[in-house]
């Protein structure tokens, strides 16, 4: 990689993703889903448009988390990457689902309970991730990060890797890459039936994975990462071509005359991981020849984007449950669910959090640095 301390790019992209996460759950009481909070009007246009978006939103983090962990183990010792993630992954994962996640679960049925702080206790320590479930992912896939570190750095891997470089150069050679996530994909789900958002359901976990490991792999090479940025318009293609076989297939007429269960599943995988990768190969592609700075504006951003996640969807839930029960259209509700929950959200890590080094603490950030640069 270049000689910058930082990769731009993915600053820009991991804040850009996270508000794009944020989104999705401010419109989910709208979407007809059984979520935590539902509106009682719906909208189908807006399930057909957010399920678009779910296919490449939380394995392209996951992506930039391997590409993360990997420039950290190139700077620092096994046991400080351990530390780091101790402090900003665990520490926080675990204050989350104590504090954080028993709200939800409160207005989700605020009348099967007493009251919220006779019921706070129980709720607290099910340690429930709920919506945390991500980060429980990045605990795991840090600790598999150290090995598979280690394994990159070895004479044998560096001589395979290498050919799978110069395969990677061909045309379309990273888009390739998409035949082995449509097998796994698939593989996955006809033989571990598991929709839960536990690491312990592989059809998802190892799925994560393979996008966390394609980052640690993709962000290793200088000349994979130059080709992201020079293909990035044949790689727009393959996406407009991928989204167009997606909502082609979704919109399709009832294809059970003619194709069985698990073949129609398996098309469904297919045309959702071509979605997923062909969006992040755009992605990575135009966010080098956009992103290629960092304002200070995002530097704070980036900072608080952490908290800002943990923070987000239990806000969205308690403010969502009176905002529903509004005699409104559906389109204001969003709107004034939205500019709300944004702005408490945001509210939340700025002058909460941001100021104060135990509150940053608990929240995953490191200590705050006084003007003359020393820590406080």
């Amino acid at each position: 990689m270049s000689e910058r301390n930082r990769v731009y790019e993915l600053d820009w992209l991991r804040v850009l993703l996270i508000f794009a996460v944020f989104m999705h759950h401010v419109l989910m009481p709208f979407n007809g889903d059984d979520w935590h909070i539902m509106n009682t009007e719906s909208s189908k246009f807006l399930d057909d448009i957010m399920v678009y978006f779910e296919q490449f939103r939380l394995p392209s983090l996951f992506f930039i988390a391997g590409a993360g962990s990997y420039l950290l183990l190139s700077k620092v010792a096994a046991k400080k990457f351990l530390k780091d993630k101790f402090f900003r992954l665990l520490i926080p994962f675990v204050v989350g689902m104590v504090l954080i996640v028993p709200p939800q679960t409160y207005f989700e049925d605020p009348n099967a309970f007493d009251s919220f702080w006779q019921a706070f206790p129980a709720m607290a320590f099910r340690f429930e991730p709920n919506h945390l479930w991500f980060i429980e992912f990045l605990v795991v896939f840090s600790l598999l990060a150290l090995p598979l570190f280690k394994l990159t750095q070895s004479d044998f891997f560096d001589k395979s890797f290498r050919r799978f470089e110069s395969f990677s150069m061909r045309p379309l050679g990273l888009f390739s890459w998409v035949f082995s996530l449509i097998a796994l994909r698939v593989l996955l789900k006809w033989f571990i039936d598991d929709d839960g958002h536990s690491v312990t359901n592989l059809s998802l976990s190892l799925f994560y994975l393979w996008f966390f490991v394609s980052g640690m792999w993709m962000i290793k090479s200088s000349k994979i990462w130059a080709k992201l940025l020079s293909h990035r318009k044949p790689h727009l293609i393959c996406l407009v071509v991928s989204t167009l076989l997606f909502y082609g297939y979704y919109y399709s007429p009832d294809l059970s005359p003619y194709l069985s269960l698990n073949m129609r599943w398996a098309i469904w995988w297919m045309v959702c991981s071509l979605v997923a990768w062909s969006a992040l190969l755009t992605l990575l592609g135009y966010g080098q020849k956009y992103f290629y700075s960092r304002p200070r504006w995002l530097k704070l951003t980036n900072e608080l984007i952490y908290p800002f996640y943990i923070f987000h969807q239990t806000v969205i839930v308690v403010i969502g449950y009176f905002v529903i029960q509004l005699s409104w259209p559906l389109s204001l509700k969003a709107v004034l669910l939205l500019c709300s929950t944004f702005t408490v959200t945001a509210g939340l890590c700025l002058l909460l959090v941001y100021p104060f080094n135990w509150m940053r603490y608990l929240f995953g950030l490191k200590k705050k640095r006084d003007s003359g640069g020393a820590i406080t």
